[in-house]
């Protein structure tokens, strides 16, 4: 009895070990077969393996081997996983060959190749070989060329990933695709399906188990295909982002009632958004960012079920409307992103019901109202603050007003608080500082005014802190940076703010980005910098400092790829060579800096030394140096000597300004060279010789400055290949020759044309009258003749009125920019304009040899601010018509030998403030009404036929009549009989009432006798003061 009840004992013991062992994977396991374990070292034998992931593959049992996989009751091979991480370096993947002995693997189900480098191998044929398979994943392995036909045969795969990257892959059918109908995965992103026709594609209605789409960045376009939900009961996911569909939102995306997840960003779509997509019941994430043409109204948007939505992403499209306060019923919602589009109003206080909101995205729209000063507490949160979940918070670039909400200070989760350029106003509240997560602050470009408060000094994890371009004043102290341990970037620019610290103050931070220009930091150069040593970025301009740099600065300034110290009143030398990181941008311009110009160690690409004393010449070896050039300044210094010819090898310059220095120097030809130049200011040097005929070549330049030189010679031809010309000041030199038709017939772009005080002379170019930007037309003191054309009125850019300032900026690089200038003779004298110049209309063609009569054509010019035709040969009337000319601030048409009276229309000219008519010929009585009593007489001078006030001329009886100007002669004959009419009716009045009246009182006789006769002798003079009229009028005909 014993002896059996042991015997069971022991079957069942073994028996459960066994199962174990099974289970377990152990050692009982069966081993690989044979034949599979050599097809993988056949495999293996072709692979190049850097980082050794395969040292495992030796032994018998393959079984074991890493990333291989085995039944456990045959020992088959039945999957290999050789997928690479994301994490390691490129050259840490496996590439080499593929060997067809993985075809013996006839129980392979699972194959993953994927992030690997193939060296743009193609897909092997062989791989539809491998009937078992339903995992294939291939996915950025760095294969190249067609993707094989051959695929199709593997009617058992319901995981396929192809996608590529770069589209190093490509597709000329899908017909393999229809008959994987077992698939329930197709990945093909980036993958070039540029080839197909869009019908192609309805190939994927074959796919009946289909669960996730992946045809992101394939290059397809025109409209997209109708895929039948009918037939697609299962699709779940769908991406095809990035492509280039011509197409408006398409409707069977409403029916498909099994998405989840729904990605057509950045494809071109346009038309309206479908509310009914609102309506699908498993919807959780939406993506239509970067279609820029689909518009919807955010209340009927947002006012549909969104049942189970989770992220909605409508980033730069064309949204429009109010947010309404329907938003807050979406109460699964995590993400939402209207980041770029048309939202207006507000943010409505039911966002307070968002519990689950993260992250909430509306920078760059048109909002104009207030954030909401109180959010209702919502039941269904768990905790009592407002938007317990709340991340992300940017509101940026948008209109808002008011004042920062309390409310703020409560979000306890929040990381990024960016509420960046917009008009809001008053204080930062002081409960911002309870945000002990807050990592970015970013409120730059606002009205917030009132000081910086202390409690900021609190935000322990904050990492940004930007407060720049707003209305702050007062003191920061060590307070306000207290426990800021982990700030990286602080920008306090551009307010009123006075640092005050202690002179052995060392910060608690290390800083990257240091942005303090024009906070008040001197006298003395901040000594705290010196604990900086990680600082990259550092802008101290305009910050009161003076005296000189310490010497322990050049000792962090290797690191600086931004240094901006300008606007100070910082003196002495600067160390030669310059110490700063490579490829660095270097301001020192407005300084009191003097001594040799210092070149760098390193190559570096912006430098501007404007405004200082330096002085030297240009290093000649100046281009070998800095090659890399793209903005260079040396402008109002003492700099002598030549330009260098190396200049030319600065073949990325964009800005060359070497203006008001003393440079005696030709234009050297190799400036060419510089094919990216748009800004070449030479101006007020000594710059002798031609305009070298090779500077024709810079086809990119917009503003060219060589006025105030000695210049010689005609203009090259070749200038005309110079289009993109925007400015052209050539005043002051010493040009001869005809004005060139060539600049009214290729350079029209033009908006400035200064050709004045040289030697030009002919006639006026009616090719000038083509430059419909033009602005600013400069031809005075030459030798130019003959009449103005009439077409003088083709001048658009001067009919219409410039009311907006635009600033003209050049060469603008990491922001820093040449900003254009010219000095204009206004008003009598002559003044530089730069921030209002795009406000400035004017023409000058003073001190010419021009006659005709005065150009009518310029009365059409209505936006006209500066009107100068003195001292030429003018004759005729002003017309009437000048008082059209609403804008005229500047008019002076004096030394010439125009006539007739002056207009009352000049009376209405309100903007008039300038005005010189002297020596002329006008003649009458001066207009002295309106606007033309805020001028005295030296406006008038030189015309002794006029009189009136302010001359001391006084106008006799005739010129008084004369200013009553009638100009049709049918109003004499109206005149005489009105005149004629009104004396008879006076004096049969004056007989009979009198006559009545002495009929009864004798007595009065001699009294009204005696009053009769005064009164006949004044109708007498009135009677020849119309005859004098009447001739005068005649005689001004005649003269006409």
């Amino acid at each position: 009895m014993n002896t059996k009840v042991l015997l069971c004992i022991t079957v069942v013991f073994f028996s459960l070990l066994r199962r174990r062992n099974v289970c377990n994977g152990a050692t009982l396991l069966a081993n690989c077969l044979e034949s599979d374990r050599k097809s993988l070292l056949y495999f293996k034998d072709g692979l190049i393996d850097p980082e050794n992931r395969l040292s495992s593959w030796k032994g018998d049992d393959c079984c074991r081997w890493r990333g291989v996989q085995c039944d456990n009751r045959t020992g088959a091979v039945i999957a290999i996983d050789l997928h690479s991480s994301e994490d390691i370096s490129s050259t840490g993947y496996i590439r080499g060959d593929i060997d067809p002995a993985l075809v013996r693997l006839q129980s392979l189900r699972h194959l993953d190749l994927s992030l690997n480098s193939f060296q743009d191998i193609p897909i092997p044929d062989f791989f539809g070989s491998l009937k078992e398979l339903r995992y294939l994943n291939l996915s950025k392995a760095g294969f190249n060329g067609l993707i094989p036909h051959t695929l199709g045969n593997i009617s058992r795969l319901q995981y396929l990933d192809v996608s590529s990257s770069f589209s190093a892959l490509t597709v000329t059918t899908l017909r393999w695709v229809g008959s994987l109908t077992s698939l329930r995965y197709l990945g093909m992103n980036q993958v070039d399906l540029s080839r197909l026709s869009m019908n192609s594609l309805r190939v994927l209605n074959n796919l009946p188990v289909l669960t996730e789409l992946h045809l992101s960045g394939c290059s397809l376009s025109g409209s997209i295909p109708s895929l039948r939900p009918t037939n697609l009961s299962l699709l779940a996911i769908v991406d095809l982002s990035f492509n280039s569909f011509d197409s408006t939102f398409p409707d069977w995306i409403t029916n498909m009632s099994s998405l989840v997840s729904l990605d057509l960003s950045y494809n071109g779509l346009h038309g309206n958004i479908h509310y009914n997509i609102s309506e699908l019941p498993n919807l959780r994430d939406l993506n239509l960012a970067g279609n820029e043409n689909l518009t919807a109204d955010s209340e009927e948007l947002f006012s549909g079920s969104w049942r189970k939505i989770k992220v909605l992403n409508f980033a730069s499209n064309s949204i429009y409307g109010s947010l309404p306060s329907s938003v807050g019923n979406m109460t699964s919602l995590v993400n939402l992103n209207l980041f770029v589009n048309n939202i207006q109003g507000g943010i409505p206080s039911s966002i307070s019901s968002l519990c689950n909101l993260k992250s909430l995205d509306m920078s760059g729209n048109n909002m104009t109202g207030e954030l909401p000063m109180f959010l209702v507490r919502s039941n269904s949160c768990i905790t009592a603050s407002p938007l317990p979940n709340l991340m992300y918070l940017r509101l940026s670039n948008n209109k808002l007003v008011g004042n920062l909400p309390d409310w703020l200070g409560e979000l306890d989760n929040l990381e990024e608080l960016s509420l960046s350029y917009n008009l809001l106003h008053g204080p930062i509240p002081s409960s911002v500082g309870r945000l002990s997560r807050l990592t970015d602050l970013s409120l730059e470009g606002n009205k917030l005014s009132g000081i910086l408060p202390e409690t900021l000094g609190q935000l322990l994890n904050l990492v940004v802190f930007d407060v720049s371009f707003n209305e702050l004043s007062g003191t920061v102290s060590e307070p306000h940076f207290s426990r800021l341990r982990k700030l990286k970037i602080l920008h306090i620019s551009s307010n009123s703010l006075v640092l005050n610290v202690s002179i052995n103050w060392i910060p608690p931070f290390q800083l990257k980005n240091l942005d303090m220009g024009s906070c008040r930091l001197g006298p003395s150069f901040p000594a705290w910098l010196k604990t900086q040593r990680e600082v990259m970025y550092l802008d101290f301009s305009n910050a009161s400092i003076s005296g000189t740099i310490p010497t322990w600065f050049w000792d962090l300034s290797s690191n600086l790829s931004l240094l901006n110290v300008s606007i100070n009143r910082l003196q002495g030398q600067l160390p030669n060579p310059l110490k700063v990181a490579p490829f660095a941008d270097v301001d020192f311009s407005s300084n009191l800096f003097q001594g040799d110009i210092p070149l760098p160690v390193v190559e570096i690409e912006l430098l501007d030394l404007s405004n200082n004393q330096f002085s030297g010449s240009i290093p000649p070896n100046i281009g070998q140096v800095l090659p890399n050039l793209i903005f260079f300044s040396l402008s109002n210094n003492h700099i002598t000597g030549q330009i260098p010819v190396s200049v030319g090898d600065m073949l990325l310059l964009q800005v060359l300004d070497l203006s008001e220095n003393n440079l005696t120097t030709e234009i050297p030809s190799s400036i060419q060279y510089c094919s990216y130049l748009k800004v070449l200011d030479l101006d007020s040097n000594n710059v002798y010789g031609y305009i070298p005929s090779s500077l024709g070549q810079l086809s990119q330049l917009q503003t060219l400055h060589l006025g105030n030189n000695m210049l010689s010679g005609e203009l090259p031809e070749s200038l005309r290949n110079c289009s993109s010309l925007e400015t052209m000041d050539l005043g002051n030199n010493g040009f001869i020759g005809e004005i060139p038709l060539w600049i009214g017939e290729y350079l029209s772009s033009l908006k400035i044309l200064s050709l004045r005080s040289n030697a030009f002379l002919g006639n006026l170019p009616s090719q000038l009258t083509n430059l419909t930007s033009l602005q600013v037309l400069d031809l005075a003191e030459n030798k130019l003749d003959g009449s103005i054309p009439a077409s003088l009125a083709d001048l658009k850019a001067m009919v219409r009125i410039q009311n907006v300032i635009q600033y003209w900026f050049y060469g603008k690089y990491r922001g820093l920019y040449y900003e254009d200038s010219l000095v204009v003779t206004t008003k009598g004298q002559r003044l530089k304009y730069t921030k209002t110049l795009s406000l400035v209309t004017s023409i000058d063609l003073s001190g010419n040899e021009l006659d005709g009569e005065f150009p009518t054509g310029i009365t059409e010019l209505h936006g006209l601010v500066v009107l100068n035709l003195s001292r030429n040969h003018f004759t005729g009337h002003i017309p009437d018509a000048i008082g059209d000319l609403r804008q005229l601030s500047s008019f002076d048409i004096s030394s010439n030998q125009l006539s007739g009276a002056i207009p009352s229309s000049l009376s209405s000219l309100s903007s008039l403030s300038y005005l010189n008519l002297s020596n002329n010929d006008f003649s009458g009585m001066i207009p002295f009404t309106g606007q033309l009593t805020t001028f005295n007489a030296s406006a008038f001078y030189g015309n002794p036929r006029l009189c009136g006030t302010p001359l001391p001329t006084k106008c006799q009886a005739d010129d008084t009549d004369n200013r009553e100007t009638i100009e049709d002669d049918s109003g004499n004959e109206l005149i005489d009989k009105w005149f004629y009419l009104s004396v008879g009716l006076g004096f049969a009045a004056g007989l009979l009432v009198p006559f009545a009246i002495l009929a009864m009182k004798r007595p009065w006789s001699a009294a009204y006798f005696g009053f009769m006769d005064t009164i006949i002798e004044k109708l007498s003079c009135m009677k020849k003061t119309v005859d004098i009229f009447r001739r005068n009028k005649h005689r001004r005909r005649r003269q006409k």
